[in-house]
């Protein structure tokens, strides 16, 4: 299947979000103007392109387990943090579905629609994780690829942008997933990235070339802690602050791995790229 900037556009050009208490255990895809539900830590917050107050009250009525908090409303550019608009790194040309431009001729597209999920690309961690997997992919190919808390998707396109053959992106959120799993689609990368909801801490002792985890603290400290990080080839570790990053690095150097690179974006963000000694 074929997808053109005419067939997409931005969600909306206005958010209507409604926070509640509880989970749903499958999306209410019958409610009107509905186009998300991202659930964390036991809350969660629909996403609607209309008012939609009356319908989510209704849900609740007859869900016991959700009790309504709060609702709010925000332009689409305001809740994904900036307009989303095409951009270049040294070997891509990221865009999303709904802009025309014409890439570069030596770069590689990808096509990027975040949808609600937070993941355009420009955020520092996932620059300089697209940096490092650029960098990873020049003195040997990349055969396997384990993106853990893939988000959008990005990191693990990019791995197959960039010639790996079989790359696994892993959310704990299922709109997350479920958003990762369009943007394959949009890249018609289905035969080489598979997404799919589940754990970090379930996934990480599968064996793979790379991995790339650009992923809360809380969980990257286990991954490099358990038994499964070593069975990989190289990885990529990103999302950590200052604090945080200190205390990743010191659990590295008691591992038989070695840091090539670190990136640190405004004395804020790390990024580390190794390989397994």
């Amino acid at each position: 299947m074929s997808f053109t900037a005419e067939a997409y556009s931005p969600p909306c050009s206005e958010l209507f979000i409604y926070y509640l208490e509880g989970s749903l255990p499958e999306d209410p895809s019958d409610l009107k103007h509905f186009i998300g539900n991202w659930q964390e830590d036991g809350f969660s917050f629909l996403f609607f392109t209309e008012p939609s107050l009356d319908q989510v009250q209704d849900l609740v009525r007859v869900s016991p387990l959700l009790r309504f908090i709060d609702h709010y409303q925000m332009s689409y550019h305001d809740w994904v943090g900036d307009k989303v608009t095409p951009f270049c790194t040294d070997r891509f040309f990221i865009s999303p579905p709904w802009d025309s431009s014409i890439p570069p001729s030596s770069k590689l597209q990808i096509t990027l629609d975040p949808g609600v999920v937070f993941g355009t690309g420009a955020h520092p961690t996932t620059r300089d994780c697209i940096e490092a997997l650029e960098l990873a992919f020049q003195p040997h190919p990349v055969c396997s690829a384990l993106d853990l808390g893939t988000g959008t998707g990005i990191l693990a396109i990019a791995a197959a942008r960039l010639g790996c053959p079989l790359a696994l992106a892993v959310d704990m959120n299922r709109l997350a997933a479920k958003t990762a799993e369009r943007n394959i689609r949009l890249n018609q990368l289905q035969r080489a990235v598979l997404a799919v909801q589940g754990s970090a801490d379930d996934f990480i002792h599968i064996q793979a070339d790379l991995l790339i985890a650009n992923i809360h603290y809380d969980v990257m400290k286990r991954l490099v802690c358990s038994g499964g990080f070593l069975n990989k080839r190289m990885f990529i570790l990103s999302g950590l602050l200052r604090s945080e990053a200190a205390d990743i690095e010191n659990r590295l150097g008691q591992l038989p791995v070695k840091i090539l690179n670190k990136w640190v974006r405004d004395g804020i963000w790390y990024t580390y790229w190794g390989i397994r000694n």
